[in-house]
């Protein structure tokens, strides 16, 4: 069971992953959850580092998608904005919303990783869609985030902690 909530790698900020790095992983796409991943939840704007992150890692071949539980309209957004593909109402944890993005890159999910800021959203639903999953701690307080994301957040931090 454990297995399920638990991301096969961590890191501190999306910044760290770099193509050459992705690539010594063996992986050609990710799939990038938005909110508390890329910018803050609330935030109209991604930061310009990590929008600078997205062109360079596409500009170095990497094929990226946003994956984001968000409505179709404020996804489309920021994914106009950053100029990738995106899969809205994604439906996290469940694994559809990354099984239809990977048809959108066209890549064998083995090539391809979900990044995220939940583990009962994002490391679970790459899981379950048999991808691996890069975990990061959300960009933002909790205290701006949705009640239904600040109950799950003890519970995740428990699990972390249990984890090192």
């Amino acid at each position: 069971m454990i297995r399920w909530i638990t991301p096969h790698y961590r890191m501190n900020n999306v910044l760290e992953l770099d193509a050459a790095h992705l690539r010594r992983l063996g992986l050609d796409g990710l799939l990038l959850d938005l909110d508390g991943t890329l910018k803050d939840y609330g935030a109209e704007e991604v930061p310009e580092p990590v929008a600078a992150w997205v062109g360079k890692l596409r500009d170095e071949g990497l094929q990226l998608c946003l994956l984001s539980n968000g409505k179709t309209r404020r996804i489309e957004r920021y994914a106009r904005e950053l100029g990738l593909p995106f899969v809205a109402k994604a439906f996290k944890p469940l694994p559809f919303g990354c099984r239809k993005a990977l048809r959108l890159l066209g890549l064998e999910r083995s090539r391809v990783a979900v990044v995220g800021d939940q583990i009962f959203a994002d490391v679970l639903a790459g899981r379950l869609a048999g991808l691996r999953t890069f975990w990061v701690p959300p960009t933002h307080s909790p205290a701006v985030e949705p009640w239904f994301t600040q109950i799950k957040r003890p519970l995740e931090r428990w699990v972390l902690r249990g984890l090192t």
